[in-house]
């Protein structure tokens, strides 16, 4: 088992001969040292360290067994094991009377490093492992759904409950710190990295009040990232292929939030379900019928629309509209009638308003 790296094998003995008054030299599992408080000794084959591994014990070199070893300096030398297997060797040097009721300590504190460094990689690859399941995820069109599934199977992930895929969007950060934080304070969550500014988070839902759960998550983020950032809410779904629709729902749902409400750190699918629902008709023969009522406004194109989108903003109140466009009721009733003449559509029939309605929204887009 070769876990014992250079960089590993110097923190050993740095953290071991802070505490103790002797040489320490750690060996791989072949005796080389690989690190040592003499420098020179480094790359040396020691011939204790090939005992003790070999016998899978401590071994003793005293000053007149040093004699007969080639290269041996007295001193204790004791096998390394992580998780059961040998992987090298630690020694003192010294005379073993004196550095004896040292060895056990080192020992100890060698296999706590080494276990720590195994352990931190292990998490490490495990994380990496997730963040590749949800980037397959979102991207669902480059995996099968039966890959998928087993893949949730190994992770002991089920999607038989709601789930909902949130969007993290922020300038300045470090995506993989806030990862780690986010990971301790929302166990349940699974989280990839889409982008150097954009941050996937799957949660599963614990209620139907899906405000309160994107409240919730919001104020964690807000305590662990103080940075500027957005979160959005996608559409919440059940089973496996779900997750990229809700992916998907929350990137729109984000570009339709902030062009409504730029100032603005939270938006959600739930808040804007119509437009993010119709953004999918922004392509082809029939979004450019759907845009034409607009297109027709002509030269007045830019004021007629705004007023418009107020309207329907303050669900066709006129008294609201106007308050908000800072003019008379009888000038927006003035550019009512003109839409009505310029586009042939009778604002006052739900069907007409309607279209006119979708028109908007792509036009905005």
């Amino acid at each position: 088992m070769n876990i014992i790296s250079m960089a590993l094998a110097q923190d050993i003995v740095t953290r071991t001969m802070r505490i103790i008054p002797y040489n320490v030299n750690v060996m791989d599992a072949n005796g080389s040292i690989i690190a040592s408080g003499n420098p020179a000794r480094i790359g040396e084959l020691h011939a204790g360290a090939l005992l003790a591994l070999a016998k899978k014990l401590t071994v003793e070199i005293d000053a007149a067994s040093a004699k007969n070893l080639h290269g041996a300096q007295p001193g204790i030398n004791l096998p390394l094991t992580v998780q059961g297997q040998l992987c090298g060797a630690v020694g003192l040097s010294g005379a073993p009377d004196q550095v004896r009721q040292f060895g056990e300590l080192v020992r100890l504190t060698a296999e706590m490093i080494l276990e720590q460094a195994q352990l931190a990689g292990e998490l490490q690859r495990d994380s990496r492992y997730r963040e590749a399941f949800v980037l397959n995820l979102i991207n669902a069109e480059h995996a099968s759904i039966a890959d998928l599934e087993a893949w949730a199977h190994r992770l002991g992930v089920s999607f038989d409950r709601p789930h909902a895929v949130y969007l993290l969007e922020l300038q300045d950060a470090d995506l993989q710190a806030l990862q780690l934080r986010l990971q301790a304070r929302v166990p349940s969550a699974l989280t990839a990295a889409a982008g150097p500014h954009e941050l996937v988070i799957l949660d599963f839902l614990e209620s139907q009040d899906h405000g309160k759960q994107l409240h919730a998550l919001g104020a964690i983020v807000r305590e662990i990232c103080p940075t500027p950032h957005t979160l959005t809410m996608g559409i919440a779904l059940q089973g496996i292929a779900g997750v990229a629709i809700s992916y998907q729902s929350a990137k729109s749902a984000a570009r339709i939030g902030r062009n409504r409400h730029p100032r603005r750190h939270q938006y959600s699918y739930y808040d804007h379900a119509l437009p993010v629902l119709l953004s999918g008709l922004d392509t082809g023969w029939q979004a450019a019928q759907l845009r034409a009522p607009i297109e027709k406004l002509g030269r007045n194109k830019d004021m007629l629309q705004r007023t418009l989108e107020t309207w329907f903003a303050h669900d066709g109140h006129p008294a609201a509209t106007a308050e908000a466009l800072h003019i008379h009721r009888n000038t927006l009733d003035y550019r009512l009638r003109r839409i009505g003449e310029i586009t042939g559509l009778d604002l006052g029939r739900l069907e007409d308003r309607f279209l006119l309605y979708i028109s908007v929204l792509l036009s905005s887009q």
